[in-house]
């Protein structure tokens, strides 16, 4: 009976494979004994262990073939992506697999057998890779009957660290790199994502960061772990840029590069920093919230950028010619003189020139897009073209103001936060896009966390009293948080 439950073909194997997986997708597991719910996760981890290696033997045959070419494809890599509806990481990780699995037979069999978990075979082939071509296969057979024997990860990490030392050639006091290694891959709107291989003492430096800047910042923190750990990653790099310790950055922190078409330029006052929120949301690009903090404490460099409109030039033709009146007496539908008819070559050249005395008129030092740049203050821009006129680059809080708020407030202004002042943020009030000076009194040191996460995207308000303390309000208006004065004003 159970012989005619075996799969005699490889479709059978198929429809049996997606039958099995249907009754466990449709079973109510919540009702299974704990014993029944152990066994059947213990099972799919073989299961899986099995689906590796079975997927790594087909794709690895299936390449071989070129079997890929048949759908007009050029690698087995974008076949997968394209075929089975799975992105370019996943195609790439099982691509990586067949190739693994080819260079490590023994890991392979492991794998098919269900004797050995696909991360642990991954981890095996990647400290077995260390190792010279010769010694891996036996140093495979060494760590997988470690594995089987119930040795723990931990400890088939030590042992193949003692096999790297002793295979090692004597004398080899090179540097090996092959152990390390960071992707940092980005996708829409510039969201990265970030993977890769840390060495012992990178990954405790890491953790050192992380830990010391992952914790909560106060009650209002409602960040989950991960969450912190990616915040505390983005302040690090902040501190260490704000160090001036990044090369050819000529110690700036932080600069903006702001665009604004002519035209736009014309009908702006020195209060049209609301046109940042405008701006196009592109690679590179902030809006919003995001670019209200980013222009908070910046140096603003504003760019004055035009694009040619052949309408607009076809009319500057016509007002030109029609000033060359023709001594013949002809006149146009309107009575006025008419200009005598340019042939396509001539007209051309006119369009030119005129277009040359043009760009002269609007860039350069003197020209208008210049002129008008230089009344506006600080001006926020928008969709990039041709470049007419660039100011220098400015910085947005003098160093003395920047010297005075954090002699105030030694930390973070928000109330219950430490964070030491020289590693804030200089946080304007009252924000610049809406308006607010560049004083003492509208500045204030925020930390990375309640400057750009909690101010700018949650919508915090922050208050500053004339005694020094501030209290900080929650969007909805419910929480309400005091700090108390700063030592400076306690005296």
């Amino acid at each position: 009976m159970c012989d005619a439950l075996e799969p005699v073909t490889v479709d059978g194997a198929v429809g049996m494979l997606d039958r099995a997986l249907d009754t466990l997708n449709t079973t109510d597991t919540a009702s299974l004994p704990a014993s029944v719910q152990a066994r059947l996760l213990r099972a799919l981890e073989r299961a899986e262990a099995k689906h590796t290696a079975a997927r790594a033997r087909v794709l690895t045959a299936f390449a071989a073939q070129s079997g890929y070419e048949d759908d007009g494809q050029g690698s087995a890599r974008v076949w997968l992506k394209w075929q089975t509806r799975v992105t370019k990481g996943a195609a790439a990780g099982a691509v990586g697999w067949a190739r693994r699995l080819a260079d490590h037979p023994a890991v392979a069999e492991a794998l098919a057998a269900g004797q050995v978990s696909a991360s642990w075979a991954r981890a095996i082939c990647d400290w077995t890779d260390r190792l010279p071509a010769a010694s891996r296969d036996d140093a495979d057979a060494i760590l997988l009957t470690a594995a089987s024997g119930g040795a723990e990860l931990a400890d088939l990490s030590g042992l193949a660290e003692q096999m790297y030392h002793r295979f090692r050639p004597d004398g080899d006091d090179r540097d090996r790199f092959d152990d390390r290694g960071v992707w940092l891959g980005l996708t829409l709107g510039g969201v990265g994502r970030l993977d890769g291989d840390l060495t012992s003492g990178c990954a405790a430096a890491l953790a050192a960061v992380l830990e010391t800047l992952g914790k909560k910042a106060g009650p209002e923190d409602s960040r989950t772990a991960i969450q912190r750990r990616h915040d505390a990653l983005e302040e690090a790099c902040r501190r260490l840029i704000a160090a001036g310790m990044i090369p050819a950055r000529a110690g700036q922190y932080r600069q903006l590069m702001l665009h604004i078409t002519l035209g736009q330029l014309r009908g702006l006052t020195s209060g049209a920093e609301a046109a940042w929120a405008a701006a196009a949301r592109e690679h590179g690009w902030l809006t919003g919230p995001d670019a209200e903090a980013a222009a908070c404490d910046a140096s603003i460099i504003p760019v004055v950028t035009g694009h040619l409109d052949p309408a607009i030039l076809d009319q500057l033709v016509e007002v030109f010619l029609a000033g060359q009146v023709d001594h013949t007496g002809r006149t146009d539908r309107t009575g006025r003189p008419a200009p005598e008819p340019l042939c396509p070559d001539t007209r051309r050249r006119l369009r030119n020139a005129l277009l040359g005395l043009a760009v002269e008129a609007l860039s350069g030092p003197g020209g208008l897009a210049a002129h008008l740049r230089a009344a506006l203050d600080d001006v926020p821009m928008a969709p990039i073209s041709l470049p007419l006129d660039i100011g220098p680059a400015g910085e947005t809080i003098p160093a003395h103001l920047r010297r005075a708020a954090a002699v105030r407030h030694p930390h973070c202004a928000f109330p219950g936060c430490e964070q030491p002042a020289s590693v804030c943020d200089i946080h304007h009030l009252i924000p610049r896009a809406r308006g607010g000076p560049t004083a003492l009194s509208n500045l204030v040191p925020l930390c990375g966390f309640h400057h750009l996460i909690v101010i700018h995207r949650w919508g915090w308000t922050l208050t500053l009293h004339a005694d020094g303390t501030t209290t900080a309000t929650s969007p909805d208006g419910q929480r309400i948080l005091h700090s108390h004065s700063p030592p400076a004003d306690a005296a």
